[in-house]
């Protein structure tokens, strides 16, 4: 029997213990998974697409698209309850082990594109002050962001407990910041300024397309809202991983559109477009002084750093739990003695590392590497929620635990309808950019089962291969013929 299909959370005879986590740390780690890089950008990202109509709707719309997935991983974590490592444990009891496998690696690979927008936004902060480290994408940024990169391999590779303990710490210090910019800009709001960014500037096209135009924003933020669910191996009892959800949920939510609405209220939209990232700093000098900006940089390299911890840790996570149940190759499910999948990690590291050179070939470094991150967690959310249907139309079938209510059903079925939007929201550009690296993927899912001594695809599997590599196919010629442009 697989690891997840265990559902004890134990590591193999003779494999050292698994770390628990509390309720409190689960929370944290949610909290610190989301409020990251993201919510430092917001005022910008939002400026660029919609004016404050606009971005009430995106945010009525992400908040409760978000709240029916964060619902929906809480469901699963008590209806499957033998399944670890959340979204890519989902997807294959739900679809197949190829489906399975393309969810584990759209996963992680989206947490290592989202890795790099860290240093990023990290480096184009300090730029302000050091002219050198441009926006983050000049030869001395990626230089230092891979030093970065790789300090916090050898600090995660100590150990899980003490990577989760600085991370609650790190939560904790940097939300304080974030709501201080809201108070702040609270009292600096101009009414006049907000009616004039209510519709929109010039360059804003209709609402549906202003309203469209910020969906890969708003994922960017809530990634994480599963992070507990991915870490549920790690978890005390079964049941705060639920709970950890939903209250990691609702503790960011007022707070990320806050973020956005109050910065209508300090400067013209088409000025916060212009900012250079992170925008809130921006908006915070522009509201009280040169004093504010020097604050939110300080608070957004606190902040952007407990989210990169965070996320190397789930990366890490996912691969692990692949290798366990024989979706990724066997080295991948290694662990030390402190309970940390060192092979996993490193993987996730070289990646990100590759990612970050590839930056320095985009136009908008860091607006590139967020959409990105987006886009390649769409379809892992895709096929959790469609599975938490498939639970509530069909429990018995599904193995689920306790019987389907028709509320279950509800709550499945939209946020299904939600993150298929978002798909549509993302627009070809990304869907095939994603395309060209889930086909190349396969190699590991190939090398699995070869090590297994298995038939390599069954006919179904075929089709899905088939519609990848052609999908590949297409975005390497868009992007050869300039079509599409990273």
């Amino acid at each position: 029997m697989s690891h997840a299909e265990t559902g004890t959370g134990a590591t193999d005879a003779g494999s050292p213990p698994t770390a628990k986590l509390t309720l409190v740390t689960l929370t944290a780690m949610v909290v610190g998974s989301m409020v990251g890089a993201g919510v430092f950008s917001l005022p910008r990202r939002f400026a660029q697409e919609t004016g404050v109509a606009g971005a009430l709707i995106a945010w009525a719309i992400a908040g409760f698209g978000m709240l029916m997935l964060a619902f929906v991983f809480q469901a699963l974590a008590v209806r499957r309850p033998d399944l670890d490592a959340g979204v890519y444990a989902y997807a294959k009891a739900g679809f197949g082990e190829y489906l399975g496998f393309f969810s584990a690696f759209g996963y992680w690979a989206s947490a290592c594109v989202g890795n790099v927008t860290y240093w990023v936004l990290i480096m184009s902060t300090i730029g302000a002050v050091w002219p050198a480290l441009g926006d983050g994408d000049t030869a001395l940024s990626i230089v230092l962001s891979s030093a970065g990169l790789w300090a916090f391999f050898l600090l995660i590779r100590r150990g899980v407990k003490e990577a989760a303990a600085i991370n609650r710490i790190v939560t904790v210090a940097k939300i304080v910041p974030i709501i201080v910019f809201v108070i702040l800009a609270l009292f600096s709001f101009d009414a006049s300024v907000f009616a004039d960014n209510w519709g929109g500037a010039d360059y804003a096209g209709s609402l549906f397309n202003q309203v469209r135009g910020t969906m890969l924003a708003t994922v960017f933020v809530f990634l994480g809202v599963e992070g507990a669910s991915v870490y549920s191996r790690h978890a005390k009892r079964r049941e705060d991983v639920g709970r950890a959800t939903i209250l990691g949920f609702l503790s960011v939510f007022a707070v990320f559109a806050s973020v956005t609405i109050v910065s209508y209220g300090i400067l013209p939209m088409s000025e916060i477009a212009e900012l250079r990232q992170p925008s809130m700093a921006g908006v915070l000098e522009a509201a009280v002084g040169n004093w504010g900006q020097v604050f939110v940089s300080v608070g957004l390299i606190v902040s952007v750093l407990g989210a990169y911890l965070a996320w190397t840790l789930m990366a890490a996570e996912v691969l692990f739990v692949a290798a366990k149940d024989e979706d990724m190759p066997r080295f991948l499910g290694r662990s030390s003695g402190d309970d940390v999948p060192v092979p996993a990690l490193l993987l996730s590291t070289a990646l990100s590392q590759v990612v970050l050179v590839v930056t320095a070939f985009s136009d908008d470094a860091f607006n590139f590497a967020l959409d990105l991150t987006s886009a390649l967690s769409l379809i892992p959310f895709l096929l959790a929620a469609a599975f938490a249907v498939k639970i509530a139309l069909r429990p018995a079938q599904e193995k689920a635990v306790g019987r389907a209510t028709r509320g279950e059903l509800v709550v499945a079925v939209l946020a299904t309808v939600y993150t298929a939007f978002l798909l549509f929201a993302a627009g070809l550009k990304f869907v095939l950019v994603s395309f060209i690296l889930y086909a190349p993927a396969t190699f590991l899912f190939v090398k699995a089962r070869r090590e297994q001594g298995r038939r390599l695809f069954s006919p179904r599997e075929l089709v899905i291969l088939t519609v990848s590599v052609a999908g590949a196919v297409v975005g390497v010629v868009a992007l050869a013929a300039g079509w599409i442009s990273l």
